[in-house]
């Protein structure tokens, strides 16, 4: 059996925690200003803003290729599904298209991990550890 792919949101929600080890209340804090330019394009190159950064501290996070082209497919989702696209829109919204909450990111991550047959459950927390992970070999 093939493993359902989670909706657009979570799959990126999730790729992004893999491939940038961000917290998850970063990611859940980012707006769309923050991963676009004006027109659409996504950056490169993140900046976290101090609001939303662990201790205040803004960064920089830069963006895998293979996640520019999520980032643009996302663009899409956002604009079919007729969510915000305003600079200070967040990023990743709920069914009520309002901030998403890192509670309802966490029980996402949990019921698509019992959807496609895990033997074991993983915290979301583990992706950031795997992503840091995959940066020593």
């Amino acid at each position: 059996m093939i493993p359902k792919v989670p909706v657009p949101r979570d799959h990126l929600v999730y790729v992004l925690a893999l491939g940038t080890g961000l917290r998850l209340a970063e990611i859940v804090g980012l707006n769309v200003g923050d991963a676009y330019t004006p027109d659409g394009r996504p950056k490169n190159r993140i900046r976290l803003r101090p609001e939303i950064a662990e201790n205040g501290r803004a960064g920089d996070v830069f963006l895998p290729d293979a996640l520019l082209v999520k980032f643009r497919r996302f663009w899409r989702h956002k604009t079919t599904r007729r969510e915000g696209l305003r600079s200070e829109d967040p990023l990743f919204c709920s069914q009520s298209r309002v901030r998403i909450s890192p509670r309802r990111v966490q029980f996402a991550f949990r019921t698509w991990q019992v959807k496609i047959g895990f033997d074991r459950l993983y915290p979301f927390h583990c992706l950031r550890d795997m992503a840091v992970t995959a940066v020593y070999p």
